[in-house]
């Protein structure tokens, strides 16, 4: 028997059991066809079905508007931070740019080698929280904002949808996708790599209302360009066939368990789980974000003020329990629990636990 353990990565992260089960079949036999997935001819029947199938459990799963398209791409959601200004920004454009991590910095850098990047408050020192609104400083000739929803790293989470009025609003979801109903008719783009709620790496989602497709730059490699993608069915070239066939997995097993909404409060009690022992530890415990700005979905934190030898053993315990990959970024350091929706609650009151008795047993020490 396999070992039992609970995988808390931030990506690539863990697979519901469910998916798990019925992507061994397709590894080998693919609904009797006797291939693999990974073997299908992208231009066949069998994968057409699953790219198919893919996109409409999606659109059904967030209910997207007729007026959007849905894209698959390749590179990640590191890719798109070249994509959007390419296809977006235009000859001379700007672009305003909400930086509240290393994700939305990385965008924004990226940005500013096709056009001018607007910051629209200034870059904190330590990204713990969102300026209030009323210090936003958004350029109404923008040819787009952009933010990211949730920042994977740092574990800064908008609570609200930024205002836009008539300027495409453009959000990285890659980290809380489908872990809450969110109205896609207030967006121009949104994209998410699959590495965390979608499925495995290899495919990049990206939804795009269709007015914002055809103003790609000349110099647009046709590989980026989303009106040649769209054009194509998002098979330009050989799409990521065996990441799709898991995203189609993972929309089926969250249309069978209810949809967004029945996820959004899975994700709401589990982050609660958490926080509350933090929040209940005497400073044991503690959060660098904001409270207002805390993600659902990763949730950084320190222990015994950053003592890194009390880390390192809240690590070694932890993973002797099967509770693993819980080290915190490089760039941060410290813990970080990441509790995307193939994590159950039980296995979310597990590290809670653990958590309280790790500190009852350094306060006997």
């Amino acid at each position: 028997m396999p070992k039992k353990v609970v995988n808390y990565a931030p990506g690539p992260a863990a697979l519901a059991n469910p998916v798990l089960e019925i992507a061994k079949v397709g590894l080998t036999d693919y609904e009797g066809t006797g291939m693999s997935v990974m073997e299908l001819s992208h231009r066949g029947p069998e994968f057409l079905g699953i790219i198919r199938n893919c996109e409409a459990k999606l659109r059904k799963l967030m209910n997207i508007p007729e007026n959007y398209s849905v894209l698959f791409f390749q590179g990640g959601g590191t890719l798109q931070f070249s994509t959007i200004p390419l296809n977006l920004m235009g000859e001379d454009g700007s672009a305003d740019y909400l930086v509240t991590g290393s994700w939305s910095n990385g965008a924004a850098t990226e940005a500013a080698k096709y056009g001018k990047v607007n910051l629209v408050f200034p870059k904190a020192d330590k990204f713990e929280g969102i300026p209030p609104v009323s210090e936003w400083k958004l350029d109404p000739k923008a040819k787009y904002v952009y933010y990211c929803a949730n920042e994977t790293v740092h574990g800064v989470e908008f609570p609200f949808i930024p205002e836009t009025g008539d300027v495409p609003l453009v959000a990285d979801m890659s980290s809380n996708i489908l872990t809450k109903v969110v109205d896609v008719s207030k967006f121009g783009v949104i994209y998410a790599g699959a590495q965390k709620n979608i499925g495995c790496p290899g495919v990049t989602v990206v939804i795009i209302r269709k007015d914002l497709i055809g103003k790609a730059l000349p110099s647009c490699p046709k590989l980026l360009d989303y009106k040649i993608i769209d054009s194509k069915e998002s098979m330009l070239n050989t799409p990521p066939t065996w990441s799709i066939y898991i995203a189609g997995l993972v929309f089926n097993w969250m249309d069978d368990e209810g949809g967004a909404s029945v996820f959004e409060k899975r994700s709401q009690e589990k982050s609660n789980l958490i926080y509350s022992v933090i929040d209940a530890s005497d400073g044991f415990y503690t959060a660098p974000v904001e409270k207002s700005a805390r993600s659902r979905v990763n949730v950084p934190f320190r222990i015994a003020g950053g003592n890194e030898d009390v880390e390192a053993s809240f690590l070694k315990e932890a993973t002797a329990q099967g509770l693993l990959q819980l080290k915190g970024h490089r760039s941060v350091g410290g813990i970080r629990a990441s509790l995307y929706n193939a994590i159950t609650i039980p296995e979310t009151k597990l590290l809670a636990d653990f958590m309280k008795s790790f500190q009852e047993q350094k306060k006997s020490n």
